[in-house]
């Protein structure tokens, strides 16, 4: 069997594990980085939503090649159809874009090569490769062909269905109440407002919501999550996007280009995404907003932080949990209070009624938002409605 040697195999080619490689390769590792996929960014599984805040913090630049729809602002929209818009003037770089994930994956990957990376397509992990007890590496099925990669560290950066975690022993099983079950269309032939992503709440998508993210002036991601344990059929999801569209003037005409269907965990931090030798890093290590479903920006400052300390790893020789912790206490301190306070609100807002969402989205309107984030949104809330937050407005 053809052996591939490396310091670290980092499993998965999306934001997480490509970020991932990039920080580790430019900082002296060998890093070998694998895809099972044929292409990197396709297909796509994601409304491709970001912000710009983040982007200059994790080194990426920005090419107008991987932008699909530079927006205006946000709005959101109740169950009876009380519109709040959010603009730039009160958002920021928040407001961001919606990208082309096929090109801005791609970008991502490059980085990474550019940085001394190795990539290989169409190679899927099928195992971890145990030597004295610890993990030594993965075994693989490259182009047809096994092979074996040792290594010093395996990263899975694979995912929502993560199975790296798995095989480690990393705990980072689900409850049905932490998983949003997404139906999604590229439609066409629509008439909406193309400068803004919009956010529907309320039975439209029972413990999520339905979003419209612009690509072109008569294109968008329409596409919606439902909390699975209000599914009642295996097509419900479907069946609340087909039943929006066609109750929505402006979507009922147009037609689909392309439709994707997947799961987003929305739950509460892990509380550990490391062993030794086993690092864990976006989708894979539980890290996406609760309330949002993005992962987008969470996987890649995960991927800065988790490269960084594969490369004092590699420095000291020592890929064991005492510097693996600086990989945890880094991320924990970035990302951890945001996803608990999120997931808090989540498991909140997953109980309302149309009529008391309705009255928040009314409530945010008259107070208004400064600038935009979930912690805003729920200091106004905290402000009217403080029975809603009271059990984590210690977060806020």
């Amino acid at each position: 069997m053809r052996q591939i040697k490396c310091d670290v195999v980092v499993v998965g080619a999306g934001p997480a594990g490509s970020m991932t490689a990039k920080w580790a390769a430019k900082n002296g590792v060998d890093v070998v980085l694998i895809e099972k996929r044929q292409e990197i960014g396709s297909p796509v599984r994601c409304g491709e939503g970001i912000s710009k805040a983040w982007l200059d913090e994790v080194g990426i630049e920005v090419d107008p090649k991987w932008i699909a729809r530079d927006v205006r602002g946000a709005k959101f929209v109740s169950p009876t159809g009380f519109t709040y818009f959010i603009d730039e003037k009160n958002a920021g770089n928040e407001v961001g874009w919606v990208v082309d994930r096929v090109f801005f994956d791609k970008a991502l990957a490059k980085d990474a090569a550019k940085a001394g990376a190795k990539i290989l397509l169409k190679t899927a992990a099928t195992g971890l490769i145990w030597k004295d007890g610890k993990v030594a590496g993965v075994k693989a099925v490259s182009n047809g062909e096994e092979i074996e990669i040792l290594a010093d560290a395996v990263v899975g950066a694979d995912g929502y269905e993560s199975q790296i975690g798995r095989w480690a022993g990393i705990d980072t099983s689900l409850k049905p109440n932490d998983i949003l079950t997404c139906y999604q269309y590229r439609l066409t032939n629509i008439k909406y407002d193309s400068d803004y992503c919009e956010f529907v709440l309320g039975s439209a998508a029972p413990g999520g919501y339905v979003w419209v993210f612009p690509k072109t002036d008569d294109t968008a991601n329409v596409g919606l999550g439902v909390l699975t344990t209000l599914i009642k059929n295996p097509g419900d999801p479907k069946m609340y996007l087909d039943k929006f569209i066609a109750e929505t003037p402006g979507l009922k005409d147009g037609q689909p280009l392309e439709c994707v269907a997947g799961a987003v965990s929305v739950c509460a931090p892990l509380d550990s995404v490391c062993i030794d030798h086993v690092i864990l890093v976006g989708d894979a290590a539980r890290q996406i907003d609760p309330i949002t479903g993005g992962g987008i920006s969470n996987s890649c400052i995960a991927g800065m932080f988790a490269g960084k300390a594969l490369a004092k790893a590699k420095e000291t020789g020592d890929y064991t949990m005492n510097t693996f912790q600086e990989y945890e206490a880094n991320w924990r301190d970035r990302l951890e209070n945001k996803l608990w306070r999120n997931w808090m609100a989540k498991e909140k807002l997953v109980t309302l009624d149309d009529a008391t969402l309705d009255s928040l989205v009314k409530t945010i309107s008259e107070v208004g938002v400064k600038k935009l984030s979930v912690r805003n949104l729920l200091a106004v809330v905290k402000e009217k409605h403080p029975d809603l937050v009271k059990e984590f407005e210690d977060l806020i």
